[in-house]
């Protein structure tokens, strides 16, 4: 039996979305029944239009797409402008002000505080661009991510760039497929360093190359069942076949035909793809796969090149990149120059000063990254030294510190109706704080900390050295914010998952537990080793000992139950719902 959502599916779902909320748009938000509005905000994700949490009732987030973050300067403009005029909310953020954007895990951007009103209009402007925001959200395939340097950087093995836009146009822009059972996630990297992180992924492919008819070929190896979120997750499992870029495309979109038909639809705590996975094992999948969506013969896995992969894999800097912040040479002599943003938000100002760089300095080609980080493609080697001098690289710098390089966050109590705590504005404070009162070894370059506000991990808590996840805690008789601290995890050759080492630590004590944690991390590693290798010596059940919640003099102003609150940062009540003029609605 399906559950409510899918019937809500049934009854609309896919690209004639578009034209209900364009309607309601034109009516205003009290033209949406109250009693149909669980239904139309389900329906409306596809189209990336997400209405925000209780007490921000008129507001939406909206997120876009681009393939394997992959932007020109004008659409990056484009959507600063966007963000300039449109995002816009009540009450100023404390940290970020108004009007800003988010880069996200999946290499795109997502805005906020926008009036539904002004959805059409939005639109309008970023579509003139080729900026588009379908399939963004919802039970779809989201975004399709890769490696974000793809054809421009020496590490590649294998070209991806056709088949990721192919999947765009083709795969994710049929409208058959619209209505999976729930969201999917696909990757593609023909890159040695796994930064498109298969491992993580619900069908992804990973460069390898095989022997066939007497000559070795290149290609990829495809994982299925990967993912994090809900405390179950699962790496995602060979499938043990291996294809070559001509029938890349064909293997995915059997993959997906395949969860589309057979997925589970009456369980929506069970039916994401690696649970699908879990039930019918890559045994039974691959022959399904064979026998009824793929006319060619499946080839069994080659050989994979995963033992080079560097990418948020815990090795040293020497071994290979951990990310794209920085500046790498490309084979054209060329160089790109990755920028760090901490937690992934950039005012719009700075967006629109970002677009101008590229052009001023490169191609005018952006790239972003699975770590909520953008790109400046195609520096010339003698444009570089005065990039660099540029303002805005004062403030996103690709030389940050160890912990704003590792750091990132997802949207938090803010924005988000099942985050338990605020998350950007406390990590970006307790970033501030380590930076000021813990020491690092010079040869460490990062130390990655994932904030998520929940355990639907969109933060990615368990691919990182030390992972945090939002909870509640009793503190002083009250309840307040807390965080779970897990250590350990990381992608790479051997991917792993956090261990949890402590729990419900009240928000104003995880500064101090981490201190312990980076403390002893110095005075116990061999030199040159990475906090990953270190704890893999150390043993996670020394770490729990070490692992103290502590009061320090840090002070973090938001221990207070954000949820219980319209929003974080406000003491005042709230203005929603209002006009598209924020005018209040009456509640007559």
């Amino acid at each position: 039996m399906s559950n409510k959502k899918e019937t809500w599916k049934e009854g609309m779902y896919g690209d004639e979305v578009r034209e209900k909320i364009i309607e309601f748009a034109e009516k205003g938000w009290e033209s949406i029944p109250e009693e149909e509005r669980d239904m139309w905000f389900s329906r409306f994700k596809f189209w990336g239009v997400f209405h925000q949490r209780d007490g921000q009732e008129s507001y939406f987030m909206m997120r876009l797409t681009n393939v394997n973050g992959q932007m020109n300067a004008e659409q990056l403009r484009t959507i600063g402008e966007v963000a300039r005029e449109y995002a816009t909310g009540p009450v100023d953020n404390p940290e970020f002000g108004d009007a800003w954007i988010d880069f996200t895990t999946r290499q795109s951007i997502q805005l906020h505080w926008l009036k539904l009103e002004d959805i059409p209009a939005i639109w309008e402007k970023l579509e003139s661009v080729g900026v588009t925001s379908r399939s963004a959200g919802g039970d779809t395939m989201r975004n399709i991510v890769g490696c974000p340097v793809a054809g421009k950087d020496t590490a590649e093995l294998v070209e991806s760039q056709p088949i990721l836009e192919r999947l765009q146009e083709d795969l994710r822009g049929d409208d058959e497929l619209a209505n999976m059972p729930r969201k999917f996630n696909i990757s593609v990297t023909g890159c040695r360093e796994g930064c498109a992180q298969d491992s993580i992924n619900g069908i992804g492919l990973e460069p390898a190359e095989k022997e066939l008819d007497g000559d070795v070929v290149t290609g990829f190896n495809v994982r299925v069942g990967g993912g994090t979120g809900s405390r179950e997750p699962r790496r995602a499992r060979s499938l043990d076949v291996f294809v070559t870029p001509e029938n890349a495309y064909d293997v995915v979109r059997g993959f997906v035909e395949l969860y589309h038909d057979h997925g589970r639809r009456d369980n929506r705590q069970k039916n994401r793809s690696r649970f699908f996975v879990d039930d019918h094992g890559t045994d039974e999948i691959r022959e399904l796969l064979q026998e009824e969506y793929v006319d060619f013969e499946l080839h069994r896995a080659g050989r994979d090149f995963r033992d080079e992969y560097t990418y948020n894999a815990g090795k040293p800097p020497e071994a290979g990149k951990t990310d794209h912040v920085g500046v790498h040479e490309q084979p054209s002599g060329d160089y790109y120059v990755g920028l760090n943003v901490p937690v992934g938000r950039m005012t719009a100002r700075e967006t629109i000063a970002l677009a101008d760089l590229a052009e001023a300095y490169g191609s005018g080609e952006l790239r972003l990254t699975r770590r909520q980080n953008p790109i400046i493609m195609d520096v010339d080697e003698s444009a570089v030294d005065a990039l660099l001098e540029e303002p805005l690289l004062d403030t996103h710098t690709p030389e940050p510190s160890v912990f704003e390089r590792g750091s990132m966050a997802c949207t938090g109590t803010e924005f988000c109706g099942i985050a338990l705590t605020e998350t950007k504005v406390r990590l970006t404070r307790m970033l501030r704080w380590l930076n000021a009162n813990v020491d690092v070894p010079d040869d460490v370059d990062t130390i990655k900390i994932h904030y998520s506000g929940c355990t639907a991990d969109c933060g990615q808590a368990y691919t990182a050295d030390i992972g945090l996840q939002g909870m509640r805690a009793q503190k002083d008789g009250e309840i307040v914010e807390a965080l779970d601290i897990g250590v350990g995890g990381g992608m790479g050759p051997n991917p792993e998952f956090v261990e949890w080492v402590s729990q419900r630590v009240p928000a104003d004590e995880v500064p101090g537990a981490i201190q312990s944690l980076v403390g002893a991390f110095a005075a116990h590693r061999e030199e040159g080793q990475t906090f990953r290798e270190w704890l893999e010596d150390f043993g996670i059940e020394s770490v729990v000992d070490i692992c103290e919640p502590t009061e320090t003099d840090y002070e973090d102003p938001y221990m207070h139950d954000a949820k219980q609150s319209w929003y974080p940062f406000s003491t005042e009540e709230s203005p929603a719902p209002t006009t598209v003029d924020d005018v209040p609605i009456s509640s007559d």
